[in-house]
């Protein structure tokens, strides 16, 4: 679908921006010995491994129907998001904050060529800018409904766009981060700022590693479709030959493939159409939903007023 080769889009630009990024923070940090751009240094690697685990996903997740997955592998994309969470707390932030504490106890830690490290470091937030811009704008894309930006991301099931945004914004601050670092080393002479920095930038990955898993386990678990999808839904129900909608549920088996289950009683006089009555609902959810694969499964049933949905 459309919808995911937008997604993936901000993933291909993320990963030319890491690798491109990555190789300018390493020699840096071979001239400098600085803590912070080491920590930055690791932090691009881990991305870099992080899109490619993303593109692996998402090509696993398009094989599509199989007798042992008869719903299709769409959520293969949210396991390896939370395999990615899980390399950038680990990868970008424990490992960076233990070589901080590192070079902050280390006597000898000293950072040199800063005015090199200053260069790269401004590099790299002109590059990771660029690629955070094309998350934004695929998110732009992929928000029809314009909710504000956090509230979006909190309820996408875009794994991931979610991802990326998070990767490009945190690289953008732990950039800023080093570069004060450097800077106060330079007009201070002592490398502690330099370390610091780094031990921030690991802290500051550790902090979006947790908040990304988080959301990732929410997301393989299975959540039900947002607020403005389900309004969507019920509203292809609020029908004459419907006297009550008894129960629905539903739920994402990726970002743009749901499920919905529904149970109906039909007025008692039309009960013999009610195979047509099911199958004009359900064409009006598909109108109502044009970007997602739905799976809609209806019944009839008689209204008890005792009868538990859960």
């Amino acid at each position: 679908m459309e919808a995911k080769s937008q997604g993936m889009t901000a993933v291909l630009a993320a990963l030319a921006a890491n690798i491109l990024v990555a190789i300018s923070k390493f020699v840096g940090y071979i001239f400098s010995g600085s803590a912070a751009m080491l920590n930055e240094s690791i932090h691009s690697v881990v991305d870099c491994a992080n899109q490619i685990l993303l593109l692996f996903g998402d090509k696993i997740a398009k094989r599509g129907q199989s007798t042992l997955h008869q719903f299709g592998e769409g959520r293969a994309k949210y396991f390896f998001s939370t395999l990615v969470a899980t390399m950038l707390f680990f990868g970008g932030g424990a490992l960076g904050v233990m070589e901080a504490l590192e070079k902050i106890f280390h006597p000898s830690h000293e950072v040199e060529s800063l005015w090199l490290v200053m260069g790269i470091l401004i590099f790299g937030m002109l590059v990771e800018g660029s690629s955070l811009r094309v998350a934004i704008k695929e998110i732009n894309e992929l928000n029809t409904e314009k909710l504000p930006l956090f509230k979006y991301l909190h309820e996408s099931r875009h794994s991931e766009v979610l991802i990326i945004f998070t990767e490009d914004f945190c690289a953008i601050i732990g950039l800023c981060l080093a570069f004060v670092g450097t800077v106060l080393t330079a007009i201070t002479g002592n490398a502690i700022f330099d370390a610091v920095s780094g031990l921030l930038i690991g802290l500051l990955l550790m902090g979006a590693a947790i908040f990304l898993a988080k959301e990732f386990y929410s997301l393989l678990i299975g959540e039900s479709v947002t607020e403005q999808d389900l309004a969507k839904i019920r509203q292809a129900f609020q029908r004459p030959e419907i006297a009550h909608l008894l129960d629905i549920k539903t739920v994402h088996l990726s970002a743009d493939e749901i499920m919905i289950a529904a149970k109906i009683d039909i007025i008692h006089d039309l009960e013999g159409e009610g195979y047509l009555i099911i199958n004009e609902i359900e064409r009006t959810i598909r109108q109502a939903l044009p970007d997602k694969k739905c799976y809609i499964y209806i019944e009839t049933d008689e209204f008890d007023p005792n009868y538990q949905t859960h």
